[in-house]
């Protein structure tokens, strides 16, 4: 049976630097418990411009400006070192700016809970416009927005603020006077994850000449979760992005799983294909406002820029196989099991030396492995140090185990076999797929044969297990080959029909 493919991938970024301080767990909590602390007062000197955010070597390799080779070049720290002729648009999306990415809220909205100040709509409108993705009836859903006085008298009652450049400009409003998991808190976060949702989906569709209309399957696989409080999870992201990017032909479902959920929807998707159940199947995620400047007070602290000052989203299309893409291998997959433990040598084993066990391979046939694709100018500062470069020394040390590799080839297996992080800190964003993008130009006109996707997440944070989780899968260069699926005929299926009831009846009368 034929292996599905990865056709194509979407990858966008939103600047956000008013929603560090509003929207951020790490920033909203210190509101609450030290509203005059020192933290909270310094954070307004370290955001960063649009324009630094652009000129970000991180942020222009994970819209596709830059390769994963290209950035291991370049020296670390990253931060405050701007990329010569830096683009907001890339191969695979673009980084967006705040102003039009609130624009982009009201269009997410089908419920009128956007309110925007008639001041900020008419300043940014134009901008808009300009914008490739956006359709006059996106436009015209705009309208005009609302006086300044509506604005402050629905934040009095409990909606959502929204700011740019430290002005109210709007809000969103509560969905439901009661329920908890409809406040305007929730519709606000919901609504990102939408929005940003549908910039990546939207970027994929047009970046890759797709028509939409063949799409028949979706998943969400973002860290947030929509739902009423009789059923608080229920979704349905998958749709309502769907919905918004003209997919009219496709059904949908959330997964999630925390970090680990993308690595989960793409061999879901995989699987769903390779079955013959649907045939071109995307996997999308959101961004989350809640780990916005989650690692602030460290960035602060050591004099940076807070530099966790942007959403992420991605789109990834996986169809059936046409002898070109790189096909996703689920023949062979990583499971760390309810049975397999926490420790890092049991982690990796499962994740890694199993799959790689099941198919006859070693450690050193996997040309790239993607794991938790952490940026470290934003994890060395608050203590966790670089995330990739640890995962990589954890499988070298196997390899070394195994007798797979020598002792001197632990200091050149990651640079080898392994990738800098780049991703923002947005959880669920870094779990291997940053490099599916890469992966389809690496894996048709490049010189990688075999890479491994691998996906990490904390189940304990939930509190109803301590156990973690992950999975892997293997992605390989496709050999070109289509397996020829023989079709049967009307006649021949009506022959067969007819010998077997000839043979029933001959059986019937010999009893």
């Amino acid at each position: 049976m034929n292996n599905a493919v990865i056709k194509a991938a979407g990858y966008v970024l939103v600047h956000t630097q008013d929603m560090i301080m509003h929207n951020g767990t790490t920033q909203t909590v210190e509101m609450r418990v030290n509203p005059e602390s020192d933290y909270l007062k310094a954070v307004p000197k370290h955001l960063r411009t649009f324009e630094e955010v652009v000129n970000y070597a991180p942020n222009q390799t994970y819209i596709g400006n830059m390769t994963p080779a290209e950035l291991g070049q370049m020296e670390k720290p990253w931060v405050g070192k701007d990329v010569p002729n830096a683009d907001r648009f890339g191969k695979f999306g673009e980084i967006m700016p705040q102003e039009e990415f609130i624009l982009m809220l009201k269009n997410a909205d089908v419920f009128d809970l956007v309110m925007l100040e008639k001041g900020f709509v008419a300043e940014f409108k134009a901008k808009y416009a300009d914008h490739k993705l956006v359709t006059e009836e996106e436009l015209a859903q705009l309208g005009e927005g609302v006086e300044l006085s509506e604005i402050e008298e629905a934040v009095a009652d409990h909606s959502e603020a929204i700011y740019h450049n430290e002005k109210l400009v709007g809000c969103v409003k509560k969905a439901h006077d009661v329920d908890p998991n409809l406040n305007a808190h929730v519709m606000f976060e919901n609504l990102v994850v939408k929005a940003s949702g549908v910039l990546a989906f939207k970027h994929l569709v047009a970046n890759n000449n797709i028509n939409v209309e063949d799409i028949d399957y979706v998943i969400e696989c973002s860290e947030e979760a929509c739902g009423d409080m009789n059923q608080r999870g229920g979704g349905n992201f998958a749709k309502a992005i769907a919905e918004a990017c003209g997919a009219v032909n496709a059904t949908g479902s959330d997964l999630r799983g925390f970090c680990a959920a993308p690595t989960h929807a793409l061999i879901s998707a995989a699987s769903l294909v390779k079955s013959g159940t649907y045939k071109n199947v995307v996997i999308v995620a959101g961004g989350a406002t809640a780990k916005l400047g989650m690692n602030g007070k460290d960035h602060v602290k050591k004099e940076m820029p807070i530099i966790e000052d942007v959403l992420g989203g991605f789109a990834v299309l996986i169809s059936a196989n046409d002898g070109v893409n790189p096909m996703v291998v689920s023949d062979y997959i990583g499971r760390h099991t309810v049975g397999t433990g926490s420790s890092p040598q049991a982690v990796i084993q499962s994740l890694i030396t199993m799959p790689l066990d099941a198919a006859g391979l070693k450690i050193t046939d996997v040309d790239k492995y993607s794991v938790e694709m952490q940026n470290p100018d934003i994890t060395k500062p608050a203590g966790a140090g670089d995330v990739p470069e640890a995962n990589y020394k954890m499988i070298a040390a196997l390899g070394v185990k195994r007798k797979e590799l020598e002792r001197a080839d632990l200091k050149t297996f990651g640079e080898k076999h392994g990738m800098q992080g780049w991703a923002p800190t947005q959880g669920h964003i870094p779990s291997g797929v940053p490099y599916l993008g890469f992966a389809i130009d690496d894996m048709t006109t490049g010189d990688v044969n075999r890479a491994m996707i691998v996906g990490k997440g904390s189940l304990f944070l939930g509190r109803m297990t301590n156990l973690f989780d992950g999975v892997s899968v293997m992605i390989e260069r496709n050999p070109g080959k289509v397996e020829e699926v023989s079709a049967v005929s009307k006649e021949e299926v009506n022959k067969m029909v007819a010998e077997a009831m000839r043979d029933f009846a001959k059986h019937m009368l010999a009893e």
